[in-house]
């Protein structure tokens, strides 16, 4: 069903996979929209190595809510920030991409558990942690995406 990485020496082990998901904060969701377009949203993350899953945050209305009911099926993909090939313009880097499904987190004090372990992704602010989940707490959506296949590579720009 899913395909395998088609130069296998490029092909990241699930380790590295785990780690470069762990890492990262920020990545790209693809999802059929409107029309059955692909539609494709920058967005930031936070991987749970204790549940597999990858949780989001989100507003409670808009093209991606429609596009995520309409169907669950999505990829997520992330990037490293890589490094230059010494003496030349290319950059070596690794990237992850996860296919699953998503749903809607629908306990809602579970909702902002996760939101608030997001935030610590990128914060240990915790009155910033605290105003956000106080003043959005009640209109947030959380998503989680539960894995079925993740596969990375390393890839060089030349």
């Amino acid at each position: 069903m899913f395909r395998n990485v088609v130069r296998i020496k490029q092909a990241l082990p699930e380790e590295e996979c785990i780690k470069l998901l762990k890492e990262t904060k920020r990545g790209v969701m693809s999802v059929l929209g409107d029309d059955d377009y692909p539609y494709g949203m920058p967005l930031n993350h936070w991987y749970d190595e204790e549940s597999g899953r990858l949780y989001f945050h989100s507003g409670n209305i808009g093209h991606k809510v429609d596009a995520i009911k309409k169907h669950p099926k999505v990829s997520y993909c992330v990037i490293d920030e890589g490094s230059p090939i010494e003496n030349d313009w290319a950059l070596r880097f690794k990237s992850v991409i996860v296919f699953g499904k998503i749903r809607i987190v629908e306990d809602h004090e579970e909702a902002l558990r996760i939101c608030r372990d997001l935030s610590y992704h990128f914060t240990d602010d915790e009155a910033y942690i605290q105003h956000e989940i106080e003043n959005s707490g009640k209109r947030v959506l959380v998503f989680a995406i539960v894995p079925e296949h993740i596969t990375g590579k390393t890839v060089t720009e030349k």
